[in-house]
């Protein structure tokens, strides 16, 4: 391979390793991948359709299944059909094309859960300014803030490997195509894609991880202040939640990004990518929604409607009041008149 102009293509050699077990890397694969997609679509569908989710806090929810859609989208179907090919290829476009919405996705959602992690902050520290501070508008920007930095840290470390001289051999040890591991295919000067790798790193992956932990310092110590154990409780259950994926996420991509270019094997490669590359955004709609109540019982109430609308077609259903305060700490004979009950302000969400 003389240089980047005769590469063809790429060959994994992620799970190489155990060529005894591709049949059950691949339906263990497909099962994420299944579960993946429908757990995060369910959560887009039950968020869309039911009024009582319009808040902030779902609206993240909405855009982090749509991108774990897209985040897992990038690898794992390519991978799953190179589990029955005898060389497990990709061609340059396609690595390329690959390694674009990848560095987009990871980029996005680094910043995206810091945004999360502001929203509680927001929420329990400062709740009687939430619904100024997180309104639709600053809620839409902030997504499109987390959007715009995904894109634009990938289009800068795309243009640039796409620049590099691979001459010492088209094999990559992995599942997927990735900027380090590009580099130390290159013939050529990687020192500028270093330095921007280390720079991008920093301020895409620590910033926000750093920023995420800030939040939760003082979220913390604003929930020890409650003086109710049961609700203390609740909102350290609504914390943790979010915290476990952060540091699933954040540990595992830093470590991945930032760890020393030698001393680690195939195996242990292979695992660290599987963990921040495909089995968090399965956890995701599990950890965030589906442990949820007011999520839970959203679905419950749509499935009860499919399965029992036949059953009762004349019967009047009870009209939901407009100042129900699902997550509000008070007694319900103490909840605010309806004068001063916040209003649904994602109503066109």
């Amino acid at each position: 391979m003389e240089n980047q102009t005769f590469i063809k293509e790429f060959i994994f050699l992620g799970f190489s390793n155990h060529l005894d077990l591709y049949i059950l890397f691949f339906f263990m694969f497909l099962a994420i991948y299944t579960i993946t997609l429908v757990g995060n679509a369910l959560i887009i569908t039950l968020i869309k359709t039911d009024v009582t989710l319009h808040s902030p806090m779902y609206y993240f929810l909405t855009n982090l299944s749509f991108l774990d859609i897209c985040y897992i989208s990038t690898t794992i179907p390519v991978m799953l059909i190179n589990f029955f090919r005898l060389r497990k290829t990709i061609s340059y476009i396609g690595c390329i094309a690959q390694l674009f919405f990848l560095i987009s996705c990871a980029g996005t959602e680094c910043v995206l859960l810091a945004v999360m992690a502001y929203d509680r902050y927001v929420a329990i520290c400062s709740p009687l300014h939430y619904s100024n501070i997180m309104n639709l508008s600053a809620c839409r920007k902030m997504v499109g803030f987390s959007w715009s930095c995904g894109l634009a840290n990938s289009l800068v470390h795309t243009l640039l490997a796409s620049s590099l001289i691979i001459c010492k051999s088209n094999q990559l040890s992995h599942f997927f195509c990735d900027v380090p591991l590009l580099l130390k295919l290159s013939c050529s000067d990687t020192s500028v894609n270093e330095a921007v790798l280390h720079l991008a790193s920093a301020s895409i992956g620590l910033t926000p991880c750093l920023f995420t932990l800030i939040s939760y310092i003082r979220i913390i110590g604003t929930i020890l202040k409650i003086n109710t154990s049961k609700g203390r409780a609740k909102a350290f259950s609504t914390c943790a939640s979010h915290l476990i994926v952060v540091i699933v996420f954040y540990g595992t991509a830093n470590f991945n990004y930032n760890r020393p270019s030698s001393g680690y094997s195939l195996d242990i490669d292979t695992l660290v990518s599987s963990l921040y590359c495909i089995v968090t955004p399965m956890l995701n709609p599990i950890i965030y929604s589906l442990r949820n109540k007011e999520v839970k019982a959203s679905l419950m109430k749509i499935l009860g409607r499919k399965l029992f609308s036949h059953r009762q077609p004349n019967k009047p259903r009870q009209k939901a009041s407009p100042y129900q305060c699902p997550d509000c700490r008070l007694p319900k004979s103490n909840v605010a008149p309806p004068a001063l009950a916040p209003p649904h302000y994602f109503k066109n969400l």
